[in-house]
């Protein structure tokens, strides 16, 4: 789907340009109310498979037709070489006859082959072969899907066995067609999607909620399963145009909120703390497996994005300003693989997820996004087609702040302030204490003029061997001392008490 991207300009005020798209923009061009997306040429998913079994049944008719015609042909060359026995009439039937058979063969092969497009081989050297850790990890995540599928299943009322029985059938069933195109894997995927969600619906008689619970556990255990033949299959130029998208990316690097009228002030901390976080979720994508777990991964970044305008704004934020912040963040963020991330989720996610609801109107802005980065060019960012030819080169690196004059200038402003300040104050500091040390040393030499430092000899310590020493103490006399014992007890119990008297 070719998205209008409008741009909205007002030169009379000089107002900068703007992204703008129309809500009906990004609806099925068919009219249905559902959401559009490019990879359906702008249908929503239920048109798109109409259209494409339409054309797909055409094709059918023109090659049953195609080989009728040829079938026709060979007949009658055949009659007329029976007609003509000469040899050199011989050799031409020959010759028409071996380029019939040919193109018939051609055409019946076109019928009955799988896939329209070229595939390798396995046994071919150009086949994937996945590295041993890429194995055991795929190995672990589908061992823990099919352990949570069957607890899921075993929480149903009934039928649980049933469900289990034919997703487990599908997904053995197509882990061996890997040699099929895109488009076949796609059809296979949705169509059992959509049987096994109206026998839920019509035959089990299931509420809606507990169906679109049942179809969000079989599209995990499935595409947990399928992954490694699904995701950026050999038949597409997903690859190709990963490498193209990320070239551009990593082309328009320079490109500031400035130039895309984006209402984000990062100098805000709360603002750039949600800015950081969908950033996080946006490269998130490419680590996860299920469709559904990608397109959680989406909506969170656009959730983080619309509250970063509020705040930045103090205003709920518009359609119109969340684009142009989703295209900033892609860019910022520059997520790996997002072209094959994107076809992952349109071929395989559940389909009533991208036709209605805030999942399919956050991946609709993201396609948006995606078409706007492929075809920006200068007018787009308001700059003339020289300047634009300049930062594409690299012979600009960043946007003169004459030109884009915004707070970052005040903020400048500010810091070179601040840093003036510190740096007289450092001054101020370092003169300080040159002078405090160049005053202490001047106070220690005054004081020692004003009291000299007088040595005393030495004291020898008191031993044996210096007896002779005038500065001992005379030396202890003993004294005597009379015992004198007098009784207070009667006589027949006798105690002494000995009063100790010196003589």
């Amino acid at each position: 789907m070719c998205l209008l991207l409008t741009l909205n300009t007002d030169m009379s005020q000089k107002a900068r340009r703007g992204i703008h798209v129309d809500q009906s923009d990004l609806l099925c061009k068919k009219g249905c109310g559902y959401y559009g997306n490019a990879s359906w040429k702008g249908y929503c998913s239920k048109c798109w498979r109409e259209e494409y079994q339409h054309s797909r049944q055409k094709q059918i008719q023109e090659d049953r037709e195609l080989a009728e015609r040829l079938q026709k042909e060979e007949e009658a060359a055949l009659r007329g070489a029976q007609s003509q026995p000469s040899l050199a009439h011989f050799s031409k039937f020959e010759e028409k006859k071996s380029n019939v058979t040919t193109r018939k063969v051609i055409a019946v092969k076109k019928f009955f082959s799988p896939s329209s497009h070229a595939s390798t081989k396995k046994g071919s050297p150009e086949a994937r072969t996945p590295s041993p850790s890429v194995t055991r990890k795929v190995s672990v995540d589908t061992d823990r899907a099919s352990r949570e599928f069957v607890e899921f299943l075993k929480k149903l009322p009934k039928h649980g066995a049933e469900i289990y029985k034919q997703s487990k059938s599908f997904a053995e069933s197509m882990a061996g067609k890997e040699i099929m195109g895109a488009d076949e894997l796609t059809e296979c995927v949705q169509d059992f999607y959509q049987n096994l969600s109206d026998r839920l619906l019509f035959t089990f008689k299931w509420s809606a909620e507990v169906v679109e619970q049942v179809m969000d556990q079989v599209e995990k255990y499935i595409m947990t399963r399928l992954y490694k033949y699904t995701f950026c299959p050999e038949t597409t130029d997903d690859e190709k145009r990963d490498l193209a998208i990320q070239a551009r990316i990593r082309a328009l690097h320079w490109v500031t909120v400035q130039m895309l009228c984006v209402p984000v002030d990062e100098a805000i901390p709360t603002v750039s703390e949600n800015v950081d976080h969908a950033i996080t979720e946006i490269i998130k994508v490419d680590s996860r497996r299920v469709p559904r777990d990608k397109l959680a991964c989406i909506t969170r970044c656009s959730k983080r994005i619309f509250r970063a305008i509020k705040l930045t704004k103090q205003e709920p934020a518009s359609a119109d300003d969340f684009l142009p912040a989703l295209i900033y963040v892609v860019l910022k963020a520059h997520p790996p693989r997002l072209h094959s991330n994107i076809q992952y989720i349109t071929r395989f996610c559940n389909p009533s997820r991208l036709m209605t609801g805030e999942d399919g109107y956050y991946f609709t802005n993201l396609c948006c996004a995606v078409t706007f980065i492929e075809k920006l060019d200068a007018q787009s960012l308001n700059l003339s087609s020289a300047e634009f030819e300049r930062y594409m080169s690299g012979q600009v690196s960043q946007v003169d702040p004459r030109s884009s004059p915004g707070p970052s200038l005040d903020l400048l402003a500010v810091l070179g302030a601040r840093q003036e300040q510190v740096l007289q104050g450092a001054q101020k500091l370092e003169r300080d204490l040159i002078d405090w040390q160049d005053g202490v040393e001047r106070e220690v030499k005054r004081m020692l003029q004003k009291y000299p430092l007088v040595v005393h000899p030495a004291v020898f310590a008191i031993d044996s061997d210096n007896t002779d020493s005038d500065l001992l103490p005379p030396p202890l006399q003993p004294q005597r001392t009379k015992l004198k014992v007098t009784s207070t007890f009667p006589r027949n119990k006798r105690a002494a008490i000995v009063h100790s008297q010196p003589q």
